[in-house]
């Protein structure tokens, strides 16, 4: 098995910078999305990510972005921009030449939705499975459900992705266990009211992830 990479997304302070980082993180999130409770400004994110710099890699979230803003914020030096909204093969395909290595959240809600993820995986650096959001909601994502793993049973299991929607310190261990994915993406999980952070949550979620994970690797051995 390979190592289980972990993000913590919606981060709005330089002290969950800190402490994301200080609990052994693999990537922290920012988003800018104005409907998101999560969402920073520019100037917001040009602290945060200095933050960040030197001490955990850094994602930007974007929804549809515009050339305009996809090259203000590419200009301020994320590792990652994540794009979670309708963008095509062909839009990443010209995003991908042009900024950061991309991360692309895809919506599953059945197995219609499988087929679309491997041309865009061929495209990102990788790709986010979240929950399809309702109808008639306002904001993209899984907005803290969990859609059914055992869609996941038909994907190619060459195409390694992070798995998000609904994840939290309860259900984190068994996500584990039945999907065995390359890397979680956790926001709404860990938090203390709807876009605030709790830092006990974050590392309770980092430390089950990581003892669910090693012992996946410790029964394979």
């Amino acid at each position: 098995m390979t190592a289980l990479t972990i993000k913590i997304c919606g981060i709005k302070s330089p002290a969950l910078v800190d402490h994301v980082a200080a609990e052994g993180a693999d990537l922290v999130g920012f988003v800018h999305f104005a409907p998101s409770p999560r969402h920073v400004d520019l100037d917001t994110l040009v602290t945060l990510l200095a933050t960040a710099r030197g001490k955990i890699p850094a994602a930007v979230l974007l929804v549809d972005p515009d050339d305009a803003l996809f090259d203000a914020v590419a200009a301020l030096g994320p590792d990652f921009i994540q794009l979670h909204g309708h963008e095509s093969v062909a839009r990443l395909a010209d995003l991908a030449s042009r900024g950061p290595k991309l991360l692309k959240a895809l919506p599953v809600a059945g197995p219609e939705d499988l087929a679309p993820i491997p041309a865009y995986a061929s495209i990102v650096h990788r790709v986010l499975l979240d929950a399809k959001p309702p109808k008639d909601a306002t904001r993209p994502g899984g907005l803290g459900t969990p859609f059914d793993w055992a869609l996941l049973d038909a994907l190619d299991p060459a195409i390694a992705f992070m798995l998000s929607g609904g994840l939290d310190p309860d259900n984190v261990s068994a996500a584990i266990e039945r999907v065995r994915p390359w890397g979680l993406d956790v926001s709404s999980g860990v938090e203390r009211t709807k876009g605030e952070k709790d830092p006990s949550l974050i590392s309770q979620f980092i430390a089950r992830a990581r003892a669910a994970h090693n012992a996946l690797e410790k029964a394979a051995s």
